[in-house]
């Protein structure tokens, strides 16, 4: 159960709304990275939060539904497997991370970044979070709102390439999917970089 009071503290402090944000989508073998940016009602909390990884496919498709109703403000972006490959995938998750902050419908007094690393890139004050999305209602909810982008636009991935079997394991890179790399060759959604060991490229 994540303590509210976690948040209050950083509103109290920056005197303005806070707004948590998290990446979704760094280690997987394809597919883009995708970030979100929320900002939560302190007067009207969700119940149910917590880290994405923690909760059930289901529970996080009802809570997406309610953060998207519920939020002051939320931003969901992504970066492509073109902008991973270009600014490798760590620039690129401060890429979206940026993205999702700059594309809120109001500016936050202060970011909560989950992780111990800020985006160069942010236009508003920032704070890290070391396990941010077990600590933070507002980072909880945007790991939630990437997580789900996310699996959505796999689950779609598979039904292009099926070989794969991107909607049962995300991209992530399983015996089933390194088999199939082995098998078919990579598509275009696979991030090259990230092959080189399976496919015994140097």
């Amino acid at each position: 159960m994540l303590d509210p009071q976690f948040d209050q503290g950083f509103r109290d402090a920056c005197g303005g709304p806070i707004c948590g944000v998290d990446e979704a989508g760094r280690g997987p073998l394809a597919g883009p990275v995708y970030a979100a940016a929320v900002i939560l009602s302190p007067e009207y909390p969700i119940l149910g939060l917590n880290d994405s990884k923690k909760l059930s496919e289901k529970k996080r498709e009802a809570l997406f539904d309610i953060i998207r109703e519920e939020a002051v403000a939320y931003c969901i972006a992504s970066a492509s497997v073109e902008e991973i490959e270009q600014y490798n995938i760590l620039n690129a998750t401060y890429l979206a991370m940026s993205r999702a902050v700059a594309g809120l419908s109001q500016p936050p007094a202060l970011a909560l970044i989950d992780g111990n690393r800020k985006p160069p890139q942010l236009t508003v004050p920032a704070k890290t979070v070391v396990k941010g999305d077990a600590l933070s209602e507002s980072i909880a909810a945007a790991s939630i709102l990437a997580k789900v982008s996310r699996d959505r636009l796999l689950v779609e991935m598979d039904k292009q390439y099926p070989q794969y079997g991107f909607a049962v394991h995300k991209g992530y890179g399983t015996a089933a999917h390194t088999a199939a790399l082995r098998e078919f060759g990579p598509c275009p959604e696979h991030r090259p970089s990230f092959l080189k060991k399976i496919l015994g490229e140097h």
